[in-house]
């Protein structure tokens, strides 16, 4: 293949996008349309691939070639590949945490929070959650489970940072999602959904609780690792809702909860 390059010197500049430039540089706030990201593995390239992102570049173990890389490579014929044995990839910062193949992507433009809505029955709303493995997971069980589509406040960690889009297995590309325009859940109420914010408070609802799977429109909200919601949040909303805890446990990590409560409330 033309296209396929073998990487002898470190300091290329078109290695900068996967060796040289952080999460907040390659989003390039500052230019939303030139923003990039990177996927990572195989499998989260081929379904950013299916979901229309646009291929800047590869960097990929030579053994992928022909191997995981073969049919993913075919779909990206005039794109640039770079490609190396994995010891000598491992001198590149962050490769070895890789599955083998990483690709630079541009970014598309937002869709707004009305167009993300619109026909949707069971959303989940994320509070600042700021982990990126927590966004991950929290997306791919919201694809897994019931929801139709994923907001987030402008707080959360980005949906495509490597390490979220990465731990989510690509369901980040399969699920509707995009960031609400500030912290309020105003935008979300005046499309019709009520709200429910899951939170550990004496007058709160089982999640199982008829009246909840009863709502036509339902927007589940998920808060921030270790301190949860805030008050004035819970106050704001329709319900406050909590998983029946067992033998002392006092709580679950975010992405766990968000598991159970989507998988009862996207029924």
């Amino acid at each position: 293949m033309d296209n396929i390059t073998e990487i002898k010197d470190f300091s290329a500049p078109e290695l900068d996008v996967y060796a040289r430039l952080t999460e907040v540089q390659l989003l390039n706030r500052e230019f939303p349309e030139r923003g990039l990201f990177i996927a990572e593995s195989p499998k989260v390239i081929e379904r950013a691939l299916d979901a229309g992102y646009e291929p800047v570049s590869c960097l990929m173990e030579k053994r992928h070639i022909e191997g995981e890389g073969r049919e993913i490579l075919k779909r990206m014929k005039d794109v640039p590949v770079f490609c190396a044995e994995f010891d000598v990839l491992t001198q590149l910062t962050g490769f070895k945490l890789t599955r083998g193949m990483l690709c630079a992507m541009r970014r598309k433009p937002l869709p707004s929070v009305r167009e993300i809505c619109e026909g949707k029955r069971r959303i989940a709303i994320l509070d600042r959650v700021m982990n990126p493995t927590n966004v991950g997971a929290i997306i791919r069980s919201a694809a897994a489970l019931g929801m139709d589509a994923v907001l987030l406040t402008p707080g959360c960690s980005d949906p495509l940072y490597r390490r979220a889009a990465r731990v989510s297995m690509g369901t980040v590309f399969q699920i509707d999602w995009t960031f609400l325009t500030d912290d309020s859940l105003d935008e979300v109420r005046a499309l019709g959904f009520k709200t429910a914010a899951m939170a550990l408070k004496d007058n709160s609802l089982s999640v199982d609780d008829p009246s909840l799977a009863a709502e036509k429109k339902l927007a589940v909200i998920m808060g921030t690792e270790g301190d949860g919601l805030s008050d004035e949040t819970i106050s704001g909303c329709d319900y406050t809702v909590r998983i029946p805890m067992y033998h002392g446990v006092d709580s679950l990590n975010v992405a766990a909860a968000s598991a159970v409560a989507f998988y009862q409330l996207g029924k």
